[in-house]
């Protein structure tokens, strides 16, 4: 095997590497870590594993982060005093990592690949005069990584995936308990009968509107540096990053945007990325509609079957059918 280190994910074709990056996981893909790249708070690379005829069998990108906004991503926030790394492995943003590996392969090949993509990320932080870590891994990718580092995984947060079975949204309300069942309904009845203006669209062509909600719900669960100019330029950026695969479901009173969600539909699976309501301009239900059944609608309609709904409100979640996993933390000494 041979390991390599670029310095943008356009030094690797799409096709190839979304070979890997499909099953893995939204914030892995080729059109995501792009975007990511435009990012100036960290300088990026990418570890890759080929085989002797060219073939990639592994990849993982590698950040050398400055300044990192994402208190949840900060070292110092979530992980034991004596940890710093500066250096992050896999995804930085999402709450979703994995390293990438080529579908098919043997278990004793592909343990050499995670080998060799660890000893990557150390050559990449040793020429930084730093350590790396690999933040919110899955559960099975921390179960293929943990023996090979010497720090025992850490639990950071629990992952919520709500299964759509069927066709429709009524087949997933159905899969539910009858309790759960009535008070979805009940829940899609009183939104439906405020009649709101419901509307689906691209992030480009609201994100003025959404920035400034979502700088709303960051600054309520005290995220102060989430001001509105700061919200607004980075879905500005995510907005140019990944065009029309930027979804968003809003709902309006007038003119006026009172709540939205972002999401991506990729691979089998649609991704929330972002919720927030006006607190303000309250409506019947209106989170849970936004957060849950309008993105399960569209979801089905895009051949999804699942719902990545992510980390916190986990009880909720549960009330909803999500499948609980836990994230974990991987740290190099």
């Amino acid at each position: 095997m041979i390991t390599s280190i670029v310095e943008s994910i356009h030094a690797v074709p799409a096709a190839e590497w979304e070979r890997l990056a499909r099953p893995a996981g939204f914030y892995l893909s080729h059109q995501w870590l792009a975007g990511e790249e435009e990012d100036p708070t960290a300088t990026c690379a990418y570890a890759l594993v080929r085989d002797r005829t060219g073939d990639l069998l592994a990849a993982a990108p590698l950040y050398l982060v400055r300044d990192e906004p994402n208190d949840s991503y900060q070292p110092g926030t979530v992980l034991p005093s004596h940890l710093r790394p500066r250096v992050i492995a896999g995804a930085r943003r999402g709450y979703h990592n994995t390293p990438l590996t080529a579908p098919g392969l043997e278990a004793v090949q592909r343990d050499a690949c995670l080998v060799l993509l660890r000893d990557a990320a150390r050559h990449f932080a040793d020429r930084n005069d730093t350590t790396h870590w690999w933040p919110y891994l899955t559960t099975p990718a921390t179960t293929r990584l943990a023996r090979f580092y010497p720090e025992r995984p850490l639990h950071l947060e629990d992952d919520a995936l709500i299964p759509l079975p069927g066709a429709g949204i009524d087949d997933y309300i159905a899969s539910l308990p009858s309790q759960r069942r009535a008070g979805i309904r009940r829940e899609r009845r009183a939104f439906a009968a405020a009649g709101l203006d419901v509307r689906h669209q691209a992030l480009a062509d609201c994100f003025e509107d959404a920035g400034v909600l979502l700088a709303g719900h960051q600054q309520d669960h005290g995220h102060d540096r989430d001001g509105t100019d700061a919200m607004t330029a980075l879905l500005k950026r995510q907005a140019a990053a990944m065009g029309g695969e930027a979804r968003v479901v809003a709902a309006y009173d007038r003119r006026r945007m009172i709540g939205f969600c972002l999401y991506y539909h990729y691979g089998a699976t649609t991704w929330i990325r972002a919720v927030a309501v006006d607190r303000r301009h309250p409506a019947p239900h209106l989170y849970f509609n936004l957060m849950y059944y309008l993105p399960a609608e569209d979801a089905y309609a895009h051949g999804a079957t699942g719902l990545h709904a992510g980390m916190t409100t986990i009880e909720a979640k549960r009330r909803r059918g999500a499948a609980v996993s836990g994230l974990y933390a991987l740290v190099d000494r």
